[in-house]
């Protein structure tokens, strides 16, 4: 349901909050376990959403542009590609003037989707006590 670029978004927006100081992109592609040129892209696409920034230079890298708690999980995947809605018939049949059943039930399960990813911020997602931080291996395990 969420496509993989999303996913590589949002790793590298909670890289990104678990440090002020910028990144280099070589260090968010290990960290986050994303291809490189990939992460490139969606690192792009975040800072033309105004949610990164890039610092060129030696002690360059990426940042968040603004504090963890103002960003949600839902403007992270909308920087990528938003939660696709169905508004009108997939199959395009004439005689479909409003969403079947069946597109409406997956219509439903998309806004669900979108609402809660709109309720949740990058900083609540990196504070949950008693979970694993995320995307950091716990107990020394390897």
């Amino acid at each position: 349901m969420l496509p993989k670029t999303a996913e590589y978004a949002l790793r590298a927006v909670v890289c990104m909050a678990s440090d002020e100081h910028a990144q280099s992109a070589d260090h968010l592609a290990a960290a986050t376990q994303v291809p490189r040129r990939y992460l490139h892209k969606v690192l792009q696409a975040l800072v033309r959403a105004g949610l990164a920034r890039s610092q060129p230079g030696p002690r360059g890298g990426y940042a968040l542009e603004r504090a963890p708690e103002a960003i949600t999980l839902l403007d992270v995947v909308n920087a990528v590609g938003a939660v696709e809605r169905i508004r009108a018939c997939p199959l395009q049949l004439k005689t479909h003037t409003r969403l079947c059943p069946l597109h409406q039930e997956l219509d439903n399960a998309y806004a669900a989707v979108e609402a809660a990813f709109a309720r949740v911020t990058v900083a609540q997602v990196m504070r949950q006590p008693g979970v694993p931080t995320p995307l950091c291996e716990v107990g020394g395990a390897k």
